[in-house]
């Protein structure tokens, strides 16, 4: 209940924000066209453009997150979330057009010259949108991170980036009054090119987010936190985070825990973990895994701090956890985490093995690479 409440909240502020971002970005917009229109300023039309583009993608902005609210279905069990990461390969390419439409106008006007008449009205209709673009963007930031949304933490940059295209005309406009000399065509250029590289960012981000970049270690820590908070467990290790959309996440969390407790004792505890880990930070735990702890055996507590620190100072290895030795085999068995600047990972676990072997002879060693997928 409480997840659904949450959802509700981040999609009725996206929502609110993406209303008040259209309603702004017409106005506007529409200012700047008439305007532009009027005083035969290039610069001025793309920069109203640029404000419909906008315009356009708090539409979709709204759409995206409607579809990525949704429940839950047996096409799409892990929900819609994603969704708005095609959003904004969608606002990507509203932008991207708008770039290469002002580009070719601006060449256009180069080639054959208008001359713009600006005007005290012109000159205030730019600082006023300058102004309003400035709170807009600080505005729209400022909920994307409250509502953890990349669309309108993406839009509010963009709503800033606009500000300082405005400033750019209003620049070019002062200069043509003052000194005669137009370079209105050369800055509708610069602004295309600019407008072209804010599309082509974003979709690098939504295609680094389709494809599944390295969680943010905030979201780990919380994890380990949370369940370091049961006295139970002695270590959080392998917290791996899987991400079907803006702030949805569902992983899995290996902890340790003394040989001596019963299957009974575990299943309660592993409940108990994943209800706390979804009260404390929304993420849903599909696996809490077991690592055995030899605790009742000094001998062996000592065996795995010895060997803990023969195998982490090997290059590249960043931790060993899950460490266990079956004294009636003769078998110990742990996991190494390995960095991604290791070229030769195979080769790095066999010398690992081979002098674990040399310092405690007569043990058979297993060891398991993990990859360095979270901060822990």
């Amino acid at each position: 209940m409480a997840g659904q409440d949450k959802t509700f909240s981040r999609e009725k502020t996206i929502v609110k924000t993406g209303i008040i971002g259209i309603i702004a970005n017409v106005l506007l917009a529409s200012f700047k066209a008439l305007v532009g229109i009027a005083v035969h300023s290039t610069a001025m039309v793309l920069d109203a453009v640029n404000n419909f583009s906008d315009v356009l993608s708090s539409v979709v902005t709204i759409i995206g997150t409607k579809i990525a609210s949704k429940k839950p279905d047996k096409k799409h069990p892990l929900g819609h979330g994603r969704v708005e990461y095609l959003a904004q390969m969608i606002i990507a390419a509203l932008i991207i057009y708008a770039g290469i439409t002002a580009l070719w106008e601006s060449i256009k006007k180069i080639i054959e010259p208008v001359e713009a008449e600006h005007s005290a009205v012109s000159l205030a209709v730019i600082s006023v949108a300058i102004v309003v673009k400035i709170f807009l963007g600080i505005y729209v930031k400022a909920q994307g991170k409250k509502a953890k949304s990349d669309l309108l933490i993406s839009s509010g940059t963009d709503a800033l980036f606009d500000a300082i295209l405005s400033t750019a005309v209003l620049i070019s406009a002062v200069i043509l009054i003052l000194f005669k000399f137009n370079i209105e065509a050369y800055i509708s250029v610069v602004i295309s090119f600019f407008i072209f590289k804010a599309g082509v960012e974003i979709i690098f981000e939504a295609v680094d987010d389709m494809l599944g970049h390295r969680v943010e270690g905030e979201y780990t820590r919380k994890v380990k936190a949370s369940v370091l908070t049961f006295p139970e467990v002695h270590g959080a290790y392998d917290i791996v985070l899987h991400n079907y959309g803006p702030d949805r996440y569902l992983g899995s969390v290996h902890i340790e825990v003394d040989d001596t407790m019963t299957a009974d004792k575990i299943d309660a505890l592993t409940r108990n973990i994943s209800e706390k880990v979804y009260k404390d930070t929304g993420i849903i735990l599909t696996a809490v895994g077991i690592y055995s702890n030899n605790s009742s055996d000094e001998k062996l507590m000592k065996m795995r701090n010895d060997i803990t620190e023969l195998v982490v100072d090997h290059k590249h290895i960043l931790q060993l956890h899950g460490f266990y030795v079956d004294e009636e085999k003769k078998r110990i068995t742990f996991d190494v985490v390995v960095d991604f600047d290791e070229q030769d990972r195979e080769g790095l676990i066999a010398h690992i093995i081979g002098d674990v072997k040399n310092a405690l002879p007569g043990y058979d060693v297993v060891v398991a690479a993990d990859s360095d997928i979270s901060d822990q």
